[in-house]
């Protein structure tokens, strides 16, 4: 029978810990190994009981968890981190998995989910909630997407404040033609079907200036 995966939960809440550790420790193929409270708790345990997997909260007093993933990925490389969690938002998400994460999870996961989920991990998988994945993936087209020339951005600017193209094109000093092609660009590179989204995103994204 193959070695049982060792965890150690690491949360502030120490009922979110002991209802962890109920569910896991009835998988017949895991072992709670220990618990912290802190990130530093977690660091100070790890050489002395070296988990496979530490499950780990992100907001934590002290030490972070992101700090904690990072002298982690450091100081003991073939520890995985799962991001157990109740914030999914992009800077959380993105600051994790870029300080080392093996897998993201938010806190309504359901219990079997959370145990294939360290299942996956162990076997070298990296499992994100779909809120999550989703997350990583408008961040990976957008770093991906080509930038605005300055011309464009300023399309882009009148498009938000409500100009037709022929008053963009009057504004602008050029021609319809022209602008109709600046505006056909700014819609491909934002990747959104029409001008409406295109001014939403610039304002939710900060693209332009307020009118």
């Amino acid at each position: 029978m193959p070695e049982p995966i060792r965890l150690l939960l690491c949360d502030d809440h120490e009922m979110v810990r002991a209802g962890l550790r109920t569910f896991l420790e009835l998988q017949p193929d895991m072992a709670v190994v220990g618990e912290a409270g802190t990130a530093e708790q977690a660091l100070a345990l790890v050489p002395s009981l070296m988990p496979d997997i530490v499950v780990m909260d992100l907001v934590l007093p002290g030490l972070s968890g992101v700090e904690a993933l990072r002298r982690l990925r450091t100081h003991h490389p073939d520890v995985k981190v799962v991001v157990l969690s109740s914030f999914g938002g992009q800077d959380a998400v993105l600051s994790a998995i870029h300080a080392g994460a093996a897998g993201y999870l938010l806190k309504d996961v359901g219990p079997r989910e959370l145990a294939d989920a360290l299942r996956s991990v162990a076997a070298g998988g990296a499992p994100l909630h779909p809120q999550v994945a989703a997350t990583v993936m408008r961040s990976m087209n957008a770093e991906q997407r080509d930038p605005l020339t300055p011309r464009e951005s300023e399309v882009l600017q009148l498009i938000a404040r409500g100009l037709t193209n022929r008053l963009i094109a009057r504004e602008l000093a050029l021609s319809e033609k022209t602008v109709k092609a600046h505006v056909s660009a700014v819609l491909a590179k934002l990747g959104v079907g029409d001008r409406t989204q295109a001014a939403l995103y610039a304002v939710r994204e900060g693209l332009v200036r307020e009118p």
